[in-house]
């Protein structure tokens, strides 16, 4: 906000609107406690709480974006979609087989079907576990381990565990309690409160 942001500005005013800041559009505004930005699919955008804030997003798939969301969710969250595609086998049927045609379309091979994708799953996830009881053993050899080191075993195993589990998207946000200050980055207007 206070670097980067203004170098995008000053870059898109100097390049009138042409080039890499073609349709370069900018929205500052303030978010008050109580009220709900909605924020669409792809818009880059930037928050800066400017005071203690607790901020609920909520990411949206719908009938209507499903080919943008199942594409983008198999290639960056491979075993969640292979799970999603499960559910949707139970639930949605016609949706599973869109997702399936898509992926037969794009020529996309799903991480459970992938054996060179797991096998490098499984070397990455044996090493730091090997890493992680050599440094456990590296401990016990000094002498016993305090309660802070074992404390961080533990919250390095529920990482592991809450990794595997997360579950992402994309759009919207709502804030209750704080102000936070809002951009929207992505195309040469600017839309300010003040």
């Amino acid at each position: 906000f206070t670097t980067i942001l203004p170098r995008m500005k000053r870059r898109a005013a100097a390049c009138g609107g042409q080039g890499d800041y073609a349709n370069f559009e900018c929205y500052e505004f303030t978010q008050f406690a109580g009220e709900t930005v909605y924020i669409p699919h792809g818009w880059w955008h930037a928050v800066l709480n400017v005071t203690h804030t607790v901020g609920i997003t909520q990411n949206f798939c719908s009938r209507r974006n499903f080919d943008v969301v199942w594409r983008e969710t198999r290639g960056g969250r491979k075993k969640m979609a292979c799970s999603w595609l499960r559910r949707l086998r139970e639930r949605y049927p016609d949706l599973a087989r869109r997702a399936e045609e898509l992926n037969t379309r794009d020529g996309f091979v799903m991480w459970e079907d992938d054996e060179v994708e797991q096998k490098k799953w499984r070397r990455k996830r044996m090493e730091k576990e090997r890493r992680r009881r050599e440094k456990k053993k590296g401990r016990e050899r000094k002498g016993s381990t305090t309660e802070k080191e074992r404390k961080e075993d533990k919250e390095e195993r529920k990482e592991d565990k809450g990794r595997e589990k997360n579950i992402t998207g994309s759009c919207g946000s709502s804030s209750s309690g704080r102000e936070s200050k809002r951009t929207r980055v992505g195309s040469a207007r600017e839309v300010s409160p003040e």
